[in-house]
């Protein structure tokens, strides 16, 4: 296994199910489209739309629900149903507000979210962190969500730092892939259980201690 780089001068956060636990109200919203189509809900079925944008996750159920061209149709009920749940609140993860209040006070940080800009902030606000992020992006934000490096490339960017120099930290497989696809190192804590995720460090929750003192080896410059 590799490790993150020491002294890294930028951290990018992924937010649902990283962050934030919001996949429970993914799952709820999923689950509840997967019954209306006489369709069971497991990790295989959860597999196919987690991390995806809105619109990925809606053409995928269309696909699997063999109702081509619903893709739009799905995405929209799916947006209203995690709305609703989100409208509920949700709480900061494991060691999330920790590890993030620790790499902010020493280089600048973001979020890059596959969620649309509206999800996004009430997620970030409901756990209580969005006052840490001076910068975040959202999938109706960029040309290319998730996969795509898109939404890393801008964030990096937006904070003066070169992809190679940063550490993303994500949870499902497409964010890993837009991370690695920037350039960025990969920290990985699987929302799914037992999934085979490229990564530079792996683990079970961002309370792990070693992420804790990895923070620590960060270059200390405060960005106002």
């Amino acid at each position: 296994m590799r490790s993150l780089p020491t002294g890294a001068e930028a951290v990018v956060f992924d937010c649902d199910g990283l962050l934030v636990d919001t996949e429970d109200c993914w799952t709820v919203a999923e689950s509840a489209i997967f019954a209306a189509h006489g369709r069971p809900f497991g990790p295989a079925q959860k597999a196919l739309v987690i991390g995806r944008t809105l619109g990925a996750a809606g053409k995928a159920m269309a696909d699997h629900f063999g109702r081509p061209g619903a893709g739009e149709e799905l995405a929209a009920e799916l947006f209203e149903r995690v709305r609703g749940e989100l409208a509920r609140g949700a709480t900061a993860l494991p060691g999330a507000m920790e590890l993030v209040r620790a790499c902010t006070e020493r280089v600048p940080v973001a979020v890059a979210s596959n969620s649309p800009r509206e999800l996004l902030e009430t997620a970030l606000r409901s756990a209580g962190l969005v006052d840490f992020f001076a910068h975040s992006f959202a999938a109706d934000e960029v040309r290319s969500p998730k996969p795509a490096p898109d939404l890393y490339l801008t964030a990096c960017r937006a904070l003066g730092v070169a992809p190679t120099s940063s550490v993303a930290f994500e949870d499902s497989a497409t964010g890993v892939a837009s991370a690695r696809a920037a350039g960025l190192h990969v920290a990985v804590v699987p929302s799914l259980a037992g999934t085979d995720l490229d990564h530079d460090w792996l683990g079970t929750s961002l309370a792990d201690p070693q992420l804790l003192a990895w923070a620590e080896t960060l270059e200390c410059e405060r960005v106002p």
